[in-house]
């Protein structure tokens, strides 16, 4: 087990069996919460972002050649829940990175994206488990890459981080997960519900994380939030920004005024 904090996001991004990778993320955030678990002084800097730890499967397809399936079946409720565990496995990944890479913030930065790697394990855990009792496993269906994509778009960049992956790609969430608790709730499926609202209260604060640190950048560079962010997702080419929009947790999760106004100028069809 690696002894330094950097050292700690590169052994977790390195490694590429999913429960191997969320235990080693819990067992390192709590070391790091206990102060067990320092930035190395005198690391090496970052490397060049790679392709993270992963297993043979899933298979990575392009998005459009996803199935789309209901929910009325197990198999669909299954395909489901292994999607949502594939992009948490992927938050794992990208919480880390953020550790790994982004080095020139004030200390509460990485308790901030520990804490949040923490989390994203546990809920990568919760959907495991969810889908061992509906009888698979996550590799059993096909996945697509977006979330990594994004990351390796924006690994030159602090600000296109916070600004792409937690407020717009992890706020995607907000936006839908709701719906699709309903639709969960029309078929009786109570317990897949439990570990969604667990997801979603908790993803708020992953949210709110990518806020802070993206006016903190801004603050210290002089720009302005809104236009910076709407440059940001139209330069970078983001689908994810679309409606109807969930504002009551994007107010929580540290969208403003201003921002929720101007949220549907930058949404897709």
């Amino acid at each position: 087990m690696a002894t330094g904090l950097y050292a700690a996001a590169a052994d977790c991004l390195a490694t590429a069996d999913p429960p191997t990778k969320c235990a080693k993320t819990r067992a390192y955030s709590a070391a790091f919460f206990a102060g067990a678990l320092l930035p190395e002084v005198d690391a090496p800097p970052p490397e060049a972002i790679r392709f993270p730890g992963r297993p043979e499967r899933p298979r990575l397809v392009h998005p459009k050649h996803l199935p789309k399936r209901g929910l009325g079946s197990i198999a669909g409720r299954a395909a489901f829940l292994h999607a949502v565990a594939h992009i948490e496995l992927n938050a794992v990944d990208l919480a880390w990175d953020a550790v790994y890479r982004f080095r020139e913030f004030p200390e509460d930065y990485a308790a901030d994206f520990v804490r949040t790697a923490d989390d994203e394990a546990r809920h990568f855990g919760l959907l495991a488990a969810r889908m061992a009792e509906l009888g698979h496993a996550y590799g059993d269906f096909d996945a697509h890459n977006g979330l990594w994509e994004m990351a390796e778009k924006t690994a030159d960049s602090a600000l296109a981080r916070m600004a792409l992956v937690p407020r717009v790609l992890e706020a995607r969430g907000l936006d839908v997960t709701p719906g699709l608790i309903e639709r969960l709730r029309d078929v009786g499926d109570a317990e897949s519900i439990s570990v969604l609202e667990v997801i979603l209260r908790e993803e708020v604060a992953h949210v709110a994380a990518g806020s802070r640190w993206f006016r903190w950048l801004c603050e210290r560079d002089d720009l302005k939030p809104w236009p910076t962010f709407a440059g940001l997702v139209r330069a970078y080419g983001s689908q994810a920004v679309r409606g109807p929009f969930n504002l009551d947790a994007r107010r929580a999760a540290g969208f403003d005024d201003e921002e929720i106004a101007a949220l549907p100028s930058l949404a897709v069809d």
